[in-house]
């Protein structure tokens, strides 16, 4: 299908891909992944052929059609619907010739081939695209002016996706859905029937979409197969077996170098000094194992305050007296809390997220707070209100005018911001870069909650992983809002539906979230079939079905809460014992080795009472899961 050979493609007098070979065959499902900056989007670009080649060439099988994501959003008075039917240009023109062609022939001919490409059933696969990405039947009959520019261009992924090109290109395709629309397009991309490549931070996609990873590194495509997960398994053993060639090369050198050194000069060993120069000439140049600069994030610990540190009473939420987007709210967040809100675009996650950060009052009800309260607050907009002209250490000395230069420093260096990047132009940073520095000045103060909404857009998967290690490490209370699962799933162990103007507790994980979501899509189209008489038989079978998910939700909680509980005491264990290993220690205070040996004995006694405890849950959970199920 697609064959990129020996290609090299230079901007600015940077070279991004040099001498890079690939071959993508029909079918395949690509995973293009890479550091920000890599070259990515220009491979695309490459391949759609708006940019050419500084030597090399991308070849496309000939005569497949080639489709990608407009980068322009749709507009004009046309329906929703309508303009993604347009993206099948022969049905629109044959459609458009049926209406006017006099020639009975012709006219055989045209509906022959319309029903060759099931014209007939486009308008309803056109539908079911638009709502899995969260168009309603109603939206979708809305002129396509009436729309945001972010929600057009939901509708150009569309598109996209209707078109069903033989190679379909998608840059970041989950970017800007909520978690309801990136689940529902993991899965439809999973069962793409064409050649896929797509480029994504989202893990979740890549495990669940590709068959295949191809990898920016050090200028050349390097494939791999399976998805992403098994990609980072054989590239860690990769470097691994690499280190481990260069330090043994390295040793066998110093070995022959140790010797031409001191026996060169001696004429009974002159012979098996030079005999050693040639071996050291044929060892080669030294081996090359270059890792990618970790990501930092380092999230400040608050001090301790009473619980809860914000509760809600019957309150309601909006913007506009009289009419509320969110009602009888009952809620209360403590200091361990980590809660990840769950709800379609619209439902109000991001009003609750404002009312949490008391950015939006509420039009009834009461919030209480302690009044030692600090709360840290990012939303991706807020990008657009850093000044383009200044630095990061700019931005960061404004918030702390009173702080040494050297602790505007250490603040920026918590999240990767070293001598070299804190004094560069906003203007001049990836939007990456431009989060990590938003993450910088939302944690300045060292907040007891922290409310992200949507904080992965701009992030690498190296950087949504370092993203996720800082705030499991942090002491503090978070609220997420994420259509990344991934992060969802490590980060939260608490989940709030957002839904019909309420605020509710969701008992389960997200895997069945993504269960309700598809049980509720199936139901939907049953529905759409179904005849009235059978209706109270439908609620009968979700009834029994919530029934049985609210019985297992406790003890899988229970489950994950062990879980979680013995990777945190391993981790700890794993920390005590590298102290211990560290020669250094030993040379200090006794005291403080007795301490740490005390500690890691107390951590050890944990640690096994925690797998007992998991291992109880777990097997509570798989007799009633078993008791569930139906006899043979």
């Amino acid at each position: 299908m697609l064959h990129v050979n020996d290609l090299t493609y230079r901007i600015g007098g940077r070279t991004l891909l040099e001498n890079a070979t690939v071959h993508v065959a029909q079918g395949q499902r690509v995973g293009l992944v890479g550091r920000n900056g890599s070259g990515k989007s220009t491979l695309l670009k490459l391949i759609l052929g708006e940019l050419h080649p500084d030597a090399g060439s991308v070849m496309v099988r000939t005569r497949a059609r080639v489709g990608c994501v407009s980068q322009e959003a749709p507009d004009g008075d046309s329906s929703l619907l309508d303009c993604v039917l347009a993206h099948d240009p022969e049905r629109t023109r044959l459609l458009a010739e049926s209406e006017t062609v006099a020639d009975p022939a012709r006219l055989a001919d045209i509906h022959e081939r319309l029903a060759t490409i099931e014209a007939h059933s486009a308008p309803a696969r056109a539908a079911a695209i638009l709502a899995g990405l969260g168009f309603s039947a109603e939206d979708q009959d809305r002129p396509v002016s009436s729309y945001s520019g972010g929600w057009r261009m939901r509708g150009a992924r569309a598109g996209a996706l209707f078109a069903a090109p033989d190679l379909l290109l998608l840059d970041e395709p989950t970017n800007h859905l909520d978690l309801e629309a990136s689940l529902w397009l993991e899965n439809y991309l999973a069962g793409y029937p064409g050649t896929l490549i797509v480029i994504s931070h989202d893990r979740g996609l890549l495990n669940t979409v590709a068959d295949r990873i191809v990898h920016i590194d050090q200028l050349k495509l390097v494939a791999y197969g399976g998805n992403y997960d098994r990609f980072e398994q054989v590239r860690r053993e990769k470097m691994e077996l690499a280190a481990k060639a260069a330090a043994k090369q390295m040793e066998q050198r110093q070995k022959l170098q140790a010797f031409i050194d001191r026996f060169r000069a001696k004429a009974t060993k002159a012979a098996q000094a030079q005999s050693r120069v040639k071996m050291l000439e044929r060892l080669g140049p030294p081996i090359s194992v270059i890792e990618d600069q970790p990501v930092s994030f380092d999230f400040p610990d608050p001090e301790q305050l009473s619980p809860p540190i914000i509760a809600i009473e019957k309150g309601q939420a909006g913007y506009a007296p009289g009419k509320p987007v969110l009602r009888n709210l009952n809620l209360r967040v403590d200091m361990e809390d980590r809660i990840a809100l769950l709800g379609a675009n619209g439902n109000g996650k991001s009003t609750l997220a404002k009312v949490l950060s008391g950015r939006l009052p509420l039009l009834e009800g009461r919030l209480r707070g302690s009044g030692k309260l600090r709360i840290g607050y990012f939303a991706q907009h807020q990008t657009e209100e850093l000044s383009v002209d200044a630095t990061p250490y700019d931005h960061m000395r404004d918030l702390m005018p009173d702080a040494l230069p050297a602790k505007v420093r250490a603040q920026l260096g918590r999240f990767g911001f070293g001598q070299d990047r804190a004094d560069v132009k906003v203007a001049n940073l990836s939007g990456g870069e431009k989060s990590r520095l938003l993450f910088a000045l939302m944690s300045r103060d060292a907040p007891h909650l922290m409310i992200l909404d949507e904080p992965t857009n701009h992030l690498d998967i190296d950087s949504r992983e370092a993203l996720v290690s800082a705030l499991n490490a942090y002491e503090g209370a978070v609220v997420l809002i994420s259509h990344d699962p991934h992060l969802i799933e490590l980060a939260a162990d608490r989940l709030w539906l957002v839904a019909d103007g309420q605020v509710h507790a969701f008992e389960g994980d997200l895997d069945d979230y993504r269960r309700l979501l598809l049980d509720q899509a199936r139901q939907a189209r049953r529905d759409g079939r179904a005849t009235r008489d059978n209706a109270p038989n439908r609620r009968d079978e979700r009834r029994a079905a919530a029934e049985l998910r609210a019985q297992l939700a406790p003890l899988r909680k229970a489950v994950q809460k062990a879980e979680k509980q013995v990777e945190d005491l391993h981790r700890r264990k794993a920390v005590l014992e590298s102290r211990l290993a560290d020669p250094a220690l030993y040379s200090g205070p006794a005291d403080e080795v007795a301490r740490l040996q005390r500690e890691l004995g107390e951590v050890s006694r944990a640690s096994a009472d925690a797998e007992d405890a998991w291992l109880s849950a777990q097997m509570a959970y798989d007799e009633a899961e078993a008791a569930t199920q139906p006899a043979d």
